[in-house]
């Protein structure tokens, strides 16, 4: 019985082991479907998120790229403009920049910086203090515009701490300006304020109802390698989504999390864990009864039952609705969701075919009744997506898919399930309508930029073609077939109309003479503006007379005097001529200058054709600056002295040094041999400071001389040399024993103050002002107050004439008694004879110079002459 009761157990053990192991394996197989769900989840839960913030960033990113290449296109037209008219000035640049900042754009201000010093500026009012900033010498913006010069690029930097107050980002553009002889040259860089606030409001980053924290790197366009710039370390720090702004030269990387961090587990976590125990529960409770109870077979059907009712609750936590429809009868069955979905109550009640029809929007009705048809009809897959109006009138977007089937009783039916998709659908439409608003931006650029390359090719007062309209024509005439002439026009005169009567009344004779040449101009002639009162026509087929008789008609009509507001204003115009078959296009123009520049020099009011004798006079002229720039080299420009005397006592109180060429074929040459080709080579302000240079040496080799100070001459360019004074401190200057002789066209009224400001700084230094050639012409009282000078040198041409003409002497001595009130030294010079000296000395005269007491003479003969003191022999 033991035995027997022993077997017995093990049997009902065996059977109960064996009842439950499909339990037990059932059990493992769900808890590896919950971990491998779980896992799921959080993966797609996360990627969910991230795509989510993903969409936003790249919201932003493509706001950002718009806003800064819509900007930064403005400004290439405006630098389009300044190719054209490299010598524009404030006003112009103000009138052409002002256009841009009619267009919406977040630009704050765009400065032009000829030679890398910002001189000119749009708007001035509130960035006073950028005027004058130069770049090469500013630490936090030479190495971006530096780069944008030597890479000939756009280059895009920033933020950066503006001088005038504020931050931006600064688009520098590089600005070549073709030459004469068919090259170009670096005029300088128009940069572009991006206002940094308004830059990141418009992107959309400074949205309070933004929901993500966004960081941005890459300062200076650096890309991921750059400095964060925007946003905070937890932005970086929390494995955010990325993506790239592309700039015109570089790019940022602009990362993104939620706010408050990313998730720490899918918002559905606990409802999917409480669903797969749930199942789990359902799946192995049922296991374990049909393994005990293999007989109820009935009662195990309606436990599998129960079961699917229960796993609606997955679907339900989906958010996924199931519905049935019976295609025999229309009726409907919608779970709780999909009544929630149509905006029906969760009453379990049977719904009709109208209750699904009167619900989607009337304009998407007849597309959802045609793809149900067709999938009833073929009994295929259906797939529909539709909106519906509930009676509050909220819209919603559903996506629906079925399948045909048929029930054990033969009746077909569709099967499926419908869940909302209005967010996808509201996003997807976000991006279309941004995509909308940047192609809409990008026409409104392309508008733009067509109205700023007409601006940019013709002339704003004349509306004829612009330089940059004819430079174009030229580069794609080439070679051409027939007789090609290019006249050259200035008008003469047209200075002082524009100075006495006004801008309006000098813009009033422009508009005239540009109908009086193209009046006379053929049909098929090109007539163009290319200056401030220069004009060229281009003529194809004329010979040489047919070419002078329309420069003689043009100046015949130009010498007509014009009315203006009751002033009868008279001008004319000079006119220089190149012809030639097969000549470059470009090279005529370069012929024409060269004859309108013979025209004016021979007495304006007339014309002047290009030929062989000008041609050799370019060549002497060429050989000429050939052999300064060598003589420079070699140092054979050296100063001579004359001596200056007191007209009373006749003591050497000064001594002018004069710059000498010692050519090493035509011997000791004076200025007049080379000074206009010096200043053409712009090397006169070298020659200036070579001679400074000698006579300050030998100054100090005349201390036992007592020789009180020396003048030097300076040009009019050097006194606009930047670097003058800081030159002039290193050579340690003794007050009151150098003197500056200044021609008297240097200090007009109307002299720039950036001159008035050296001349200022040299005073400061100890080193006197004195005005040459005073008389010659056109300095005023007015300017002699202002600059204040310590002696004036009365021009020789004045001085000439006192011994046979009264007029002339009253005329000198009125200047020196000007001279006398001012408190100013009167130098007399063209002292010539010792007549002279007596009446100038009568007339009160203080300091003489001249060939009556000594003429320029080397450093070696000076200190000869000097110790001789023969000169008072003469006396």
């Amino acid at each position: 019985m033991t035995r027997t009761g022993f077997n017995l157990g093990r049997v009902r053990q065996a059977v109960f082991s064996a009842a439950n192991l499909p339990a037990a394996i059932a059990f493992v197989v769900l808890l590896i479907c919950a971990v491998f769900a779980d896992q799921q989840n959080r993966q797609v839960s996360d990627q969910l998120a991230r795509a989510d913030v993903l969409a936003k960033v790249n919201i932003i990113r493509a706001k950002l790229e718009g806003n800064i290449n819509g900007n930064l296109q403005l400004v290439r037209g405006l630098v389009s403009a300044i190719v054209t008219e490299p010598y524009m000035g404030q006003q112009r640049f103000a009138s052409l920049a002002g256009n841009l900042f009619e267009q919406k754009s977040q630009l704050r201000n765009i400065a032009g910086a000829p030679d890398l010093v910002i001189s000119l500026m749009y708007p001035m009012e509130g960035n006073e203090k950028a005027i004058g900033l130069d770049y090469r010498k500013n630490e936090a913006q030479r190495t971006a515009a530096l780069r944008a010069r030597d890479g000939r690029m756009l280059v895009f930097a920033g933020p950066v701490d503006l001088a005038q107050g504020g931050r931006g980002f600064i688009g520098r553009i590089p600005v070549f300006v073709p030459t004469a002889g068919g090259g170009e040259r670096f005029w300088g860089i128009v940069s572009a304020v991006v206002d940094v606030e308004r830059l990141y409001a418009a992107s959309g980053l400074n949205d309070p109802q933004l929901d993500i924290d966004v960081a941005l790197t890459g300062k200076d366009a650096l890309g991921g390698g750059g400095e964060r710039f925007f946003g905070g370390d937890n932005v970086i720090a929390g494995e955010p989504v990325t993506a790239e702004v592309q700039l015109p030269s570089g790019s940022w990387r602009i990362s993104a999390i939620p706010k408050g961090g990313w998730p720490a587990a899918p918002k559905n976590e606990r409802t999917l864990q409480a669903l797969m125990a749930l199942a789990g529960v359902l799946v192995v409770l049922p296991i374990l009864v049909a393994g005990r109870l293999f007989g109820e077979r009935q009662k195990n059907y309606a436990e599998l039952r129960r079961l699917s009712g229960r796993l609606e609750l997955a679907l339900e936590a989906s958010g996924i609705g199931v519905w049935e429809h019976d295609l025999a009868t229309n009726e409907l069955v919608w779970d709780d969701r999909v009544n929630e979905i149509y905006g029906r109550p969760a009453d379990g009640k049977p719904r009709a075919y109208d209750d699904w029809s009167g619900t989607i929007h009337p304009d998407d009705i007849e597309r959802a009744r045609l793809d149900f048809d067709q999938a009833a009809a073929t009994k295929g897959l259906y797939s529909s997506q539709y909106r519906l109006v509930h009676a509050d009138g909220h819209i919603r977007h559903v996506r629906t898919r079925a399948t045909f089937f048929q029930d054990t009783g033969g009746t077909p039916k569709m099967i499926g399930a419908e869940w909302d998709v209005t967010s996808d659908v509201l996003l997807n439409e976000n991006l279309v309508r941004e995509r909308q608003l940047s192609e809409s931006k990008n026409a409104e650029l392309e508008t733009a930029k067509a109205r700023i390359e007409h601006v940019a090719l013709h002339d704003s007062l004349t509306g004829l073609p612009n330089r940059r309209y004819l430079d174009e024509m030229l580069a794609e005439s080439g070679e051409a077939d027939q007789r090609t002439a290019l006249l050259h026009l200035d008008l003469d005169r047209f200075k002082q109309i524009n100075d006495t009567l006004g801008h309006a009344a000098g813009d009033a004779m422009l508009l005239h003479a540009s109908k009086v040449i193209k009046a006379n101009a053929g049909a098929a002639d090109f007539v163009a503006r290319i200056g401030g009162d220069e004009f060229v026509v281009v003529s194809h087929g004329r010979g040489d007379d047919k070419l002078a008789e329309l420069a003689d008609r043009i100046i015949e009509e130009m010498r007509q005097p014009i009315t203006y507001q009751g002033h009868q204003c008279r001008f004319g115009v000079s006119i220089g001529i190149a012809a030639n078959s097969g000549v470059d296009a470009k090279q005529l123009l370069v012929n024409a200058d060269l004859a309108l520049y013979r025209a004016k020099s021979h007495g304006r009011n007339r014309y002047e054709f290009f030929n062989e004798e000008l041609q050799s006079e370019i060549v002497r002229t060429k050989q000429t600056a050939d052999e300064i720039l060598g003589g420079l080299e070699r140092n054979e420009f050296i100063a001579y002295y004359q001596p200056q005397f007191d007209a009373k006592t006749l003591e050497i109180v000064g001594v002018e040094a004069l710059s000498r060429w010692r050519h090493p074929r035509r011997g000791i040459l004076a200025p007049a041999a080379y000074l206009k080709v010096a200043e053409e080579l712009n090397v006169v302000a070298l020659i200036d400071s070579v001679t400074l240079k000698q006579a300050l040496e030998n100054f100090e080799r005349w201390s036992q001389l007592n020789i009180p100070r020396v003048s030097v001459n300076v040009s009019a360019r050097r006194l606009e040399d930047r670097d003058l004074i800081k030159g002039l401190r290193g050579l340690a200057i003794k007050e009151g024993t150098v003197s500056f002789e200044l021609v008297e066209s240097i200090f007009l009224d109307e002299n720039d103050d950036f001159v008035s400001w050296n001349i200022e700084q040299i005073k400061e230094l100890g080193i006197d002002i004195e005005i040459d050639d005073f008389g010659t012409g056109h300095a005023s009282i007015v300017s002699l107050l202002k600059l204040q000078p310590r002696r004036l040198k009365i021009d020789r041409q004045l001085i000439t004439p006192i011994i046979d003409s009264r007029a002339q002497r009253r005329l000198v001595s009125s200047i020196i008694e000007i001279g006398k009130s001012l408190g100013i030294e009167v130098v007399a010079e063209g002292v010539e004879t010792m007549e002279h000296a007596r009446i100038l000395k009568e007339l009160g005269c203080d300091i003489l110079q001249g060939y009556a007491f000594g003429r320029p003479m080397d450093a070696k003969a000076f200190k000869a002459f000097a110790q001789s003191r023969k000169w008072l022999a003469v006396g």
